[in-house]
């Protein structure tokens, strides 16, 4: 099968020709179209897939696109931004957060130029892991890929129940700071919240509680970024410095954990699915979401970063509300500006979850459900209820195990969403679209291809390097969320 060994990516077909498509099942439309077909021959047609035609359906438009990409993109990890600059400096940073920011912009428009390529050409995806195993023209990609985006919609659901815990705790802490419950029971009951909400069938229908997320977003943003410019300006912050190590190889770790973060918090790897919820035809209407969902990006991005970054310099902590909130001496924001603050982190966080559940509920629904039977018919709800609360629950006990994804986050970044956001756009495109090997595109695509491998596997190091450092800190159902 074409694809399999040597280096295709770098020898894009001259013809033009669209690789063959994999085995993959293709999306409940390509089923139905085949149905005809196969009972004039005497065939019984394919099952229709459940997954599609209920959990990824076709109803949405560019700005409901627009809204679910930035629930994907945009969260509270953008509090993490000015600890990324810290790692590198005011020049070097900032720098790389506009590359970062650039290059995944360019990397999602690819991603939806391949699948506007693809359905032209009769065969549209609604996946991400068959989209890359038809353009790459490899059994095994549809598994590293279906492994990849698992493991990471199910860490940042994961992730997100830890965190909309903790933000509950603080704000329980400060109510009464001598009460008996801990870090498991607020987990739990953020289990329960996502649980119930999570019986919402489709994607499409987290259309309101996404536009929702976006306005959360705006809030927390001017929130924080106020808080920072009022705290730079006061008596009690830290003094200001902005130097890096003097140590060039904790200078060089710092500067790629750093980069590992930025990837994280750009990170997506679910764009084929957020498109598969566009009514069709699908071409060019993912450009205007981007566009949207980028709008956002610049102002929560760009805001917190340089605020965070300068009012605090390199005593930044990775969550820029520990820094607001300093262990010793006084609060360097107002209460009530801090706890609205966490109110709006904590159902953002809600919602984020929800997003990233929608791949695992596809899988699940894709092999459990009748499409045949109607959607809230006996058949088909008795297992949805019960394997979408199994998969939050099962989420919510490796929150309450494990609660120190401050260090995971750079690692999935660089193991995660390096490949499926960074590496993989660029090389569909130029084998799906087989762009001239001089063209500007090309190189282009050919040079963010070995930049972002080697920055994902120096990156992977980093991280796990300073996974490995705070390991002391690290204890199994602890009471308080590891950094």
């Amino acid at each position: 099968m074409a694809g399999t060994g040597g280096t295709p990516f770098l020898a894009s077909p001259a013809t033009g020709r669209a690789a063959t498509p994999s085995s993959a099942v293709f999306d409940v439309e390509a089923a139905d179209a085949g149905a005809g077909a196969h009972h004039r021959a005497g065939k019984a047609p394919p099952p229709a897939d459940a997954g599609a035609a209920f959990v990824l359906e076709s109803k949405g438009t560019w700005w409901h696109a627009g809204f679910h990409l930035t629930t994907a993109i945009v969260g509270p990890t953008v509090l993490t931004l000015p600890y990324a600059l810290r790692g590198m400096g005011w020049g070097l940073g900032l720098a790389a957060l506009t590359a970062v920011f650039a290059v995944t912009f360019y990397a999602y428009f690819l991603v939806s130029r391949v699948l506007d390529h693809c359905e032209a050409r009769g065969r549209r995806h609604i996946r991400f892991r068959e989209l890359a195993a038809d353009v790459l023209g490899s059994g095994w990609v549809f598994y590293l890929v279906v492994s990849v985006q698992t493991a990471i919609n199910a860490g940042v659901t994961t992730g997100s129940i830890l965190l909309a815990a903790d933000c509950l705790q603080i704000m329980y802490s400060n109510l009464a700071p001598h009460g008996p419950l801990k870090l498991y029971h607020f987990i739990i009951i953020v289990a329960v919240v996502l649980a119930f909400l999570s019986q919402l069938p489709s994607f499409h229908s987290l259309r309101h509680i996404n536009l929702g997320s976006l306005i959360l977003s705006f809030g927390y943003t001017i929130l924080v970024s106020a808080a920072c410019i009022r705290a730079g300006v006061s008596s009690n912050a830290p003094a200001k410095d902005y130097s890096l190590s003097s140590s060039n190889s904790e200078k060089t770790f710092n500067a790629f954990l750093s980069i590992s973060i930025l990837a994280s918090v750009f990170g997506n790897g679910i764009l084929p699915e957020i498109q598969a919820t566009l009514a069709p035809p699908a071409a060019g209407k993912m450009t205007k979401a981007l566009v949207l969902c980028y709008a956002v990006i610049f102002f929560t991005f760009y805001f917190p970063a340089i605020t965070g970054y300068w009012a605090f310099g390199n005593q930044v902590q990775s969550n820029l509300l520990q820094s607001l909130m300093p262990d010793e001496g006084p609060s360097l924001a107002p209460t009530w500006l801090l706890g609205l603050a966490v109110v709006l982190v904590l159902l953002q966080l809600l919602a984020i979850a929800l997003v990233y559940s929608q791949v695992a509920y596809e899988i699940m629904e894709k092999n459990s459900a009748d499409a045949a039977r109607g959607r809230f018919s006996r058949r088909n709800l008795a297992p949805r209820v019960a394997l979408r609360t199994a998969y939050v629950a099962a989420c919510a006990f490796v929150a309450a195990m494990l609660p120190f994804f401050g260090d995971i986050a750079a690692v999935v970044g660089a193991v995660g969403f390096i490949p499926l956001d960074f590496v993989l756009p660029v090389v569909m495109y130029n084998m799906a679209l087989a762009p001239p090997r001089r063209s500007p595109a090309y190189l282009a695509n050919v040079a963010i291809m070995a930049v972002f491998t080697g920055v994902g596997v120096i990156g992977a190091v980093a991280s796990v390097r300073k996974l490995v450092l705070d390991a002391g800190k690290f204890k199994l159902f602890s009471d308080n969320v590891v950094d």
